[in-house]
């Protein structure tokens, strides 16, 4: 995630989900079976589940794909047990990486992370290593020209929000993971266009990059993306628009 500007970054990851609708699918359904088994079926009594059902609502999943993905976890169907493991490690230039899998085989995922961080100019650390450098945070994103800043502050008085501001145009709000589920669903109540909303973790700090460094770490993060283990990738990195706007006329 770019301190430089979330929403650009953003916009960079979207662009490759929307271009990969079936494997958004998989990963959404791998979250929602974890959840089920974890805190149990019922959304109302399990946070974790009900944001996986929004998100796959949200990416117009049919509801027998919900269904069966939480029967799964429950215990009621057959399926398979996925496993949660993080990895962290440093990317081109010292940008900290922090990769979240649900794998049912670590001794294949390993490598396969391995391999990418080695060959985009970085490479894997300890657990632990770049994780104290981020915040765990509620994040929701309101496009721009719907409202202001401050009328947002002022309906969410009540609310534990941390942060409120603009940031290219759009309104990004920042919580407690706590609080996030209340505000989104106060926020969706008011029919405002949301572009993003996600518990994601916000780095501290980030770390600005060069052209060739940035085209290494981005490489870094698309790549990770697209393997099938890999849920969320979170990092630090910080590139300048014209930095980003050349990379993008050369691909």
């Amino acid at each position: 995630m770019s301190g430089h500007s979330k929403w650009s970054t953003i916009k960079r990851k979207k662009a490759v989900v929307d271009a990969k609708r079936g494997a958004i699918f998989t990963k959404i359904i791998r979250e929602i079976t974890v959840a089920a088994r974890i805190g149990g079926g019922d959304p109302s009594a399990n946070p974790r589940l009900r944001i996986a059902i929004n998100k796959a609502k949200e990416n117009n999943m049919p509801n027998e794909n919900i269904d069966r993905a939480i029967k799964k976890g429950t215990g009621e169907l057959e399926g398979v047990t996925y496993e949660e493991v993080r990895y962290e490690g440093y990317g081109a230039g010292g940008v900290a990486v922090i990769v979240d899998c649900l794998t049912d085989n670590r001794n294949r995922t390993t490598p396969e992370v391995r391999k990418i961080f080695s060959r985009n100019g970085g490479n894997l650390g300890e657990t632990g290593s770049v994780a104290y450098l981020f915040d765990y945070k509620g994040m929701i994103i309101l496009e721009g020209g719907q409202t202001t800043e401050d009328d947002v502050l002022e309906q969410l008085i009540d609310y534990d929000i941390e942060d409120v501001k603009t940031e290219d145009g759009n309104i990004v709000v920042t919580t407690s993971p706590s609080a996030y589920g209340g505000v989104l669903d106060f926020l969706k109540s008011k029919n405002y266009r949301l572009l993003v909303n996600e518990i994601t973790y916000l780095p501290k700090t980030t770390v600005l990059l060069d052209e060739h460094k940035a085209a290494q770490c981005l490489r870094l993060i698309q790549q990770l993306e697209e393997l099938d283990d890999v849920q969320n990738v979170y990092s630090n990195y910080d590139i300048a628009d014209d930095v980003m706007a050349k990379i993008s006329e050369e691909q």
